[in-house]
């Protein structure tokens, strides 16, 4: 028997604390995605690690490592830890690299690699995970075995949840994306995918409007239970939780360094525009991982950084950068970090929430805002500073840095957290954005061919208007088509085996006469 026996299951609660969301299984929380009030799924209880435990997991495969993980927060009653160890394997065998995110020591610190999966972007590690959630739980019979999937993508979502899903039994995937704001190469991504259960829609707006039009859905109970809706944005808590694996993971590789005092704990500079990511390494440090400094690094769209130095959460317009990904002005994820800001209140998290929503502005003071600093630093890094990190590291160290990548190298240096116990999350591969590449770098690198190729692949996707009714009735049509040529299908197979019994038949009765 192990020392560290199995718990049961994590429940989850809405931010918003409606009576009917509250101690929520694992499997209903991925599967629904959104709470029914508008609120986010966050854990009754934040599971602890203890480091005698996680030193165990030093020699293990990232893969072994992150069921011993999740397993903290998804008992047997759940998923029996053979099927979630399968899972996972599944989902790391996506990635070209053997580490799966490999950490590097670059210009005096340590930079974890997190683009080495199917779309070259780090939300291939919780994509593909997700994928593979939503298969089991469609398996055992949820949802009546089928699952609408309406997502909105910056840029790299919406390919990682197409790689994640596309061919999936019971799935439709649709991909809201802001036209024109996203680069052409992370456009190409989703439109080449021609499987028939994926959809990628262009919406007349911005980033934020895609989000709204999501949100808008789920709060639609006609709708969300007419199509069976789920998410695969980081509102799906099984995205933040699938992305706690590779903190874990980088603490274990930066400390097989002998040279690492006992106790060390690792700081992380993360590019942020949602919140998700480092949300996760929140999560982490509160399970017990020794997790210093988590830096929120932003692009011209600030409105965490304003908040982490000001307390100041006000909305803005949205600036169009360099840094696509980062182009939002509000983070979805934000609510369930505010959540435990506030002790888990979600009357007060309810009142600021629906107030901010008629506002745009919601504002901490005092002993809160002091909290919250403590949580977490900031910085902020504009286009000019970005190029200019991108062109350093190229000339000095012979590293390409992607605009988001460089945006959290650049919080390294602001903060002067330099040192080899700080990492920076590499988001996504730099061959991604070449137009924001090529302004610090000429000639730029040769492509990966799985990016190359895309140029001269057929696309796919609709136009919409901004508008959210607009949305739900193409997923209604879309998926209407797939049932229909799904009973389509089957009733040519009957009518084929029909023939072929007929013909059967005729050529019994001719030898018999």
């Amino acid at each position: 028997i192990s020392a560290f026996s199995a718990m049961p299951s994590t429940t989850y609660s809405s931010t918003r604390g409606s009576p009917g969301q509250r101690s929520i299984s694992f499997s209903k929380v991925v599967m629904s995605g959104l709470a029914h009030d508008k609120g986010l799924f966050v854990p009754d209880e934040i599971p602890k690690v203890d480091m005698s435990e996680v030193e165990t997991w030093r020699s293990l495969s990232y893969a072994d490592m992150s069921t011993e993980l999740l397993s903290k927060y998804i008992g047997s009653d759940e998923i029996p830890k053979e099927d979630l160890r399968r899972i996972i394997t599944t989902a790391m065998s996506a990635f070209r690299h053997e580490e799966v995110t490999p950490v590097i020591k670059v210009g005096g610190h340590y930079v974890l690699e997190l683009f080495h999966g199917p779309t070259f972007a780090f939300k291939d590690v919780a994509l593909q995970m997700l994928g593979g959630f939503f298969e089991y739980f469609l398996k055992k019979g949820m949802n009546g075995g089928r699952l609408a999937v309406l997502g909105a993508t910056s840029g790299d979502t919406g390919s990682a949840a197409i790689a994640g899903l596309r061919g999936k039994e019971g799935v439709d995937c649709v991909i809201l994306y802001p036209k024109g704001r996203v680069s052409e190469i992370q456009e190409r991504q989703m439109t080449t995918i021609m499987d028939p259960n994926i959809h990628c829609v262009a919406v007349e707006g911005t980033f934020d409007d895609c989000q709204d039009i999501v949100k808008a859905s789920f709060g639609n109970k006609e709708f969300r239970e007419d199509v069976k809706l789920g998410a695969v944005n980081s509102i799906n808590w099984a995205r933040v939780l699938a992305q706690q694996t590779y903190y874990f993971w980088t603490y274990l590789r930066v400390t097989d360094d002998a040279s690492v005092p006992p106790g060390a704990k690792v700081n992380f500079s993360v590019p942020t525009g949602n919140f998700g990511d480092i949300l996760a390494g929140y999560y982490a440090k509160r399970m017990g991982l020794p997790v210093g400094e988590l830096t929120v690094a932003t692009n011209e769209n600030d409105i965490l950084h304003r908040f982490f130095t000001k307390g100041e959460y006000h909305r803005r317009n949205i600036n169009k950068t360099i840094s696509p990904s980062m182009d939002i002005c509000v983070s979805s994820n934000f609510e369930r970090y505010l959540y435990h800001l506030l002790d888990q209140d979600a009357v007060e998290l309810k009142n600021l929430m629906t107030a901010f929503e008629d506002t745009g502005r919601l504002t901490i003071t005092g002993a809160r805002l002091k909290r919250a600093k403590q949580d977490f630093s900031s910085a902020r890094a504009d286009t000019d500073e970005t190029v200019a990190v991108i062109k350093q590291y190229h000339v000095d160290h012979d590293y390409m840095l992607c605009p988001h990548t460089a945006v959290g190298v650049s919080a390294l240096h602001q903060n002067n957290s330099v040192d080899m116990l700080s990492v920076a999350l590499a988001t996504a591969h730099e061959a991604k954005f070449p137009a924001a590449v090529s302004m610090a770098v000429s000639p730029l690198p040769t492509p990966p061919p799985q990016l190359a190729k895309l140029k001269s692949m057929k696309t796919r996707s609709q136009t919409c208007p901004c508008d959210a009714k607009a949305v739900q009735d193409f997923v209604k049509m879309r998926i209407a088509e797939r049932v229909n040529g799904g009973k389509k299908k089957e009733l040519g197979v009957l009518l084929a085996v029909a023939v072929g019994v007929v013909a059967v038949l005729a050529v019994v009765l001719t030898r018999k006469h």
